[in-house]
């Protein structure tokens, strides 16, 4: 497989089932990034985020977190990132705070 980092040539798709959604990045059918939530009311969880070895370092993962941001924006969505790497994000980033859960 290509080790080449181009996370940011590859588009972030989202899917939600019920209450269990995902933002994930794909190439050739294969995921290699995905972050997952569940929803609880109006509050979004974030729950796990994981990046394929092809994409560490290429800020695939905090493009994920970005794109979960901008989806709590426009729907209005609360979040309370549980994982690891998406709360050290959130907390990187005051920026975010507006769809914070505290």
């Amino acid at each position: 497989m290509d080790k080449s980092p181009e996370s940011p040539n590859l588009p972030i798709s989202h899917r939600q089932i019920g209450s269990k959604g995902a933002f994930f990045i794909e190439r050739d059918g294969t995921r290699l990034a995905e972050m997952s939530y569940t929803v609880a009311g109006d509050l979004t969880i974030i729950d796990h985020t994981q990046v394929d070895d092809a994409l560490r370092g290429t800020g695939a993962g905090r493009r994920l977190v970005d794109a979960a941001v901008q989806w709590a924006r426009k729907g209005g969505h609360t979040l309370l990132p549980l994982c690891p790497f998406a709360k050290s994000v959130f907390d990187k980033t005051p920026e975010y705070a507006d769809v914070l859960r505290a």
